[in-house]
């Protein structure tokens, strides 16, 4: 395989294959000395695409997605995994069965790169999961319409 083969296989990685191809191949791998991958887009170091967040957590798309509107709900801490990032699994979960309606919703635990983590994995009616890399444009699409908005607030006048 050429090196431009490899590059484009690497990129197409989720964390959990890049993860394992490097300790499989024994790399070593730091985006930052001090900093791990989650760290950084905690950080606003590496970009994400936001859909959520609590103090404790925020819930981002999955770049590489099982299924459409895969989400990881992320720890703000290493190795912790508060209850309220499982509770912002479930209010993720609910707007994607309102706005995605998929059959159903898996909700899992995990573990990367030192931080515990959440992923909602929308399961469709007729199609397999399966990673692919997701682009850009569905990324921001999936954002705009899964995004927690903030509510108008109504102001009482006095008569």
């Amino acid at each position: 395989m050429n090196k431009e083969k490899i590059k484009e296989a690497i990129k197409l990685m989720s964390p959990e294959q890049l993860e394992d191809f490097l300790k499989k191949n024994k790399i070593q791998y730091k985006i930052n000395e001090e900093k791990c991958v989650f760290c950084s887009i905690l950080e606003g170091k590496i970009p994400a695409y936001l859909i959520d967040q609590n103090k404790k957590s925020i819930a981002i798309l999955e770049i590489n997605p099982l299924s459409k509107g895969h989400t990881i709900i992320l720890s703000k801490e290493h190795n912790k995994l508060p209850s309220l990032a499982l509770s912002l699994a479930n209010k993720i979960a609910k707007k994607i069965k309102s706005k995605l309606k998929p059959e159903e919703i898996k909700i899992q635990t995990d573990k990367m790169f030192g931080h515990e983590l959440v992923n909602v994995i929308p399961i469709y009616k007729n199609q397999k999961l399966g990673q692919k890399k997701a682009t850009q444009k569905e990324l921001i699409l999936l954002q705009d319409k899964l995004t927690t908005k903030p509510r108008k607030r109504k102001i009482l006048k006095k008569t």
